[in-house]
């Protein structure tokens, strides 16, 4: 279990703050276009990888692997709305009774909402501390697509 707090002494301070900055740009855009947007959060760690993939490896994995998040994160908020499109369908289409199914499967969804933005966020703010500190970071349930 490696718990350093001290930066590593491979990267410098501007690989260390440009690796911060991909996971920042991609909460910010992410944020200002509304979380399931979740594709602003792809470009704004994409740009920092656009920029400086070639200058560093330790910059280009941490862009890369923010882009491969948020991307994944908006693939599971697009599953969960076509899903919540599938449940208000069944209800339509039941003319309402099948609301007693649909509903309870309704709430869960929103649950699943929330979970998946609570992940996304705090998920975030630990790539971006790991980033600063020089240390590498793979986020939770990410497909590597990118």
């Amino acid at each position: 279990m490696n718990q350093t707090l001290s930066p590593s002494p491979t990267t410098t301070s501007a690989e260390r703050q440009w690796a911060a900055l991909a996971h920042l740009a991609a909460v910010v855009l992410a944020l200002c276009t509304s979380w399931i947007a979740g594709v602003a959060g792809v470009l704004g760690a994409g740009v920092v990888f656009l920029l400086k993939r070639d200058a560093s490896p330790f910059i280009a994995a941490h862009a890369k692997e923010a882009m491969n998040f948020n991307l994944s994160m908006f693939i599971y908020a697009c599953a969960a709305t076509a899903i919540g499109i599938v449940l208000l369908g069944a209800t339509v289409l039941t003319l309402g009774l099948g609301a007693i199914l649909t509903l309870p499967a309704g709430l869960l969804l929103l649950a699943v909402y929330g979970v998946i933005a609570i992940m996304w966020l705090v998920c975030s703010v630990v790539a971006m501390a790991k980033a600063w500190n020089g240390e590498s970071y793979r986020y939770p349930l990410t497909w590597r697509l990118i």
